[in-house]
């Protein structure tokens, strides 16, 4: 007399609507973490994240382009490659990036080819962030995609992430 079979099947959907619940500030944490690990590597810390449209991450990344001999590799490059890989698809229809700092023209490019609906990032480039900074790459007539963006979501902490690393390398 064992114990009867549970079937998980009716715990799903509550499971699948507190994930749709999680804020915007909830993955930008989850991209800190990114850049945090960035940071411990010795790298410039900025971390991202893609979050599928059922509000999983599919993909992690931070900055590695000293570590990795790669000047590709930016957080968000990153965190698309990642995702690209597991869900088998170049095309991420439907996901959003959270990133800790303003994408560059490299970032939105790719973030274009890549098909996103959202981009969310915490703090301001202004030298080169290419989404509202300098230029609103998204905005141009010429691409055949359009991006939702967000930006200044945990600003303060990702701009003190980095404004620390710099300060330590100035040696301030």
């Amino acid at each position: 007399m064992g114990c009867p079979a549970i079937s998980y099947e009716r715990f799903m959907p509550v499971y699948r609507e507190s994930v749709a619940l999680r804020s915007d500030e909830f993955y930008m944490h989850r991209a800190l973490d990114q850049a945090r690990e960035g940071l411990a590597a010795g790298e410039v810390p900025v971390g991202a994240v893609v979050v599928d449209a059922d509000g999983e991450i599919v993909g992690r990344g931070f900055n590695a382009p000293v570590s990795g001999h790669d000047p590709s590799a930016h957080a968000e490059v990153r965190a698309l490659r990642d995702a690209g890989a597991r869900l088998g698809n170049y095309r991420l229809d439907g996901c959003t990036l959270y990133v800790t700092l303003e994408p560059c023209l490299m970032c939105t490019g790719a973030i274009i080819h890549a098909r996103l609906a959202r981009v969310v990032y915490g703090a301001a480039e202004p030298r080169s962030g290419m989404v509202e900074s300098k230029a609103n790459l998204f905005a141009q007539p010429w691409y055949n995609h359009r991006v939702e963006v967000e930006g200044g979501v945990l600003a303060s902490r990702a701009t003190r992430l980095l404004q620390a690393f710099f300060a330590e390398r100035r040696g301030d």
